[in-house]
């Protein structure tokens, strides 16, 4: 762990196995822009570590003893840190645990990475997630949103009608949103300016009551406004 700037972000690795931890870790302190400052092995140890530390985001794993990674993501986004904001969470995963994606991202999630993902998608992944950029990193997690989308039960999803409180100009906002596209090409596309789309995104996730980008895209695809592939 290295001396932390304001230019730095810092990340926390939360993971009961030590080798990924170490392998994250090794990754991410190459980064001249990163610095890991918290390493624990399950989510109890961490909500410990992170009330003292101050931290960017976590990679924060599903699977622990003690306390599982959904239990202390809903727990550490629903608390303000240190300086008062809550660290942003990225969720590891693998394919086969599909079913907590859903759970994660009404936890707080606001993202996913695959643990076999390639070190630059981890990168961009953490980079992208401190941003709150538009674009839903890791690809990943479109890719797990898409399968989502395909296998969750009817029963279980948004019904259409909570998009009918969005204007023309919103939905199609909200599409473009859904389908990975940034502030600026978002403005590009619609030819309006970048602080128009900004105002747009901000009333779209006030009237879905979506907490970000993330949950807002699984609206998308739950309520049908946008199908996988498209």
């Amino acid at each position: 762990m290295t001396t932390n700037d304001t230019s730095t972000i810092r990340v926390a690795l939360v993971d009961d196995q030590q080798l990924v931890r170490a392998g994250f870790a090794m990754v991410i302190g190459s980064q001249p822009d990163m610095d890991v400052v918290v390493e624990a092995g399950d989510g109890a140890q961490a909500l410990r570590l992170l009330g003292s530390h101050l931290v960017d985001v976590v990679l924060m794993d599903v699977r622990m003893p003690t306390m599982d990674g959904l239990a202390a993501t809903a727990e550490l986004t629903g608390t303000p840190g240190p300086a008062g904001v809550a660290p942003k969470v990225i969720i590891l995963t693998t394919f086969d645990l599909d079913e907590y994606v859903l759970q994660a991202i009404k936890a707080g999630a606001s993202g996913f990475l695959l643990k076999d993902a390639p070190p630059e998608e981890m990168l961009a992944a953490v980079r992208t997630v401190h941003r709150g950029d538009a674009v839903i990193a890791p690809s990943s997690t479109r890719r797990l949103i898409e399968h989502l989308a395909d296998v969750l039960p009817d029963e279980q999803k948004t019904p259409p009608a909570i998009l009918d409180s969005l204007t023309d100009r919103e939905r199609e906002v909200f599409v473009l949103m859904a389908r990975g596209r940034s502030n600026t090409e978002i403005a590009a596309q619609l030819y309006v300016a970048e602080a128009t789309v900004k105002t747009h995104v901000g009333r779209v996730l006030a009237k879905l009551g979506a907490r970000d980008r993330v949950q807002a895209v699984v609206v998308a695809y739950e309520t049908g406004l946008v199908t996988p592939g498209s």
